[in-house]
């Protein structure tokens, strides 16, 4: 599983003009599941990115969470995260999980990282085509990957 995290101090997804999910200060994931993945991935996931110290302290040092921030999470499926474009001018995609595997661990993400921060998660809708809004925070952008099974 993959995750493209973004420091923000907002961001919203809209599908079809609709705004479907809307934070302020926090996280913005976009979030990859492998053909493989499983809770396992998700929780490991969901964790350290609740628990990723990289918003400011008072020193302005990197020191602090999510979670001690208060800050809110906007979690975006995309599984073009596990494009591969090593040969030729286009991504193949063939280790992204299917939406019969993917939606219900995307799901299970976003439940445990909502009951991490002890705050609902905002989603974008899954399998849609989404626009995504967003003022990066720094700019902050982490790339992380679960362990494998």
């Amino acid at each position: 599983m993959r995750a493209l995290l973004q420091r923000v101090t907002e961001a919203e997804v809209r599908v079809d003009d609709r705004i479907t999910g809307r934070i302020g200060h926090g996280l913005l994931i976009l979030l990859g599941i492998h053909q493989t993945d499983s809770e396992k991935q998700a929780v490991w996931l969901a964790e350290k990115c609740a628990r990723l110290r990289i918003f400011q302290d008072a020193a302005e040092k990197m020191n602090l969470s999510v979670l001690d921030t208060g800050g809110s999470c906007l979690v975006v499926s995309q599984f073009t995260l596990y494009g591969d474009a090593r040969k030729g001018n286009r991504p193949s995609f063939i280790e992204s999980a299917g939406p019969d595997h993917a939606e219900p661990l995307y799901r299970f993400f976003c439940s445990h990282l909502e009951t991490l921060t002890g705050k609902k998660t905002e989603t974008g809708i899954f399998g849609a085509m989404m626009k995504v809004h967003l003022i990066n925070d720094g700019p902050v952008t982490i790339w992380l990957e679960s362990p494998e099974g």
